[in-house]
């Protein structure tokens, strides 16, 4: 099992075997949780809140696509835009 060493700003590096059975690379971010002694340090995935809704809506099934060229997809707007008009007030 390797060891590592607690540096002077609380800084540690973990050893490549360690970084590459865990699939660790530069900028990733790590879940720290502490259990007792143990520290206990997790990758983790950050989605961008625009991207979580964006895929939520994919979930739901409220999404058109995919296009075979811009005019197609131009044309769907507009289909799309017709049909939510709200009808005109007399």
């Amino acid at each position: 099992m390797p060891l590592v060493t607690v540096k002077t700003k609380f800084q540690v590096t973990l050893p490549t075997a360690v970084r590459r059975q865990a699939g660790v690379s530069v900028g990733d971010i790590l879940e720290a949780k502490v259990e007792g002694k143990k520290i206990t340090l997790t990758p983790k995935g950050i989605i961008d809140r625009e991207l979580a809704l964006a895929l939520a809506e994919v979930r739901k099934g409220r999404v058109r696509g995919p296009f075979s060229s811009a005019e197609e997809m131009v044309a769907a707007l507009h289909r799309g835009a017709r049909r939510k008009k709200p009808a005109k007030a007399s």
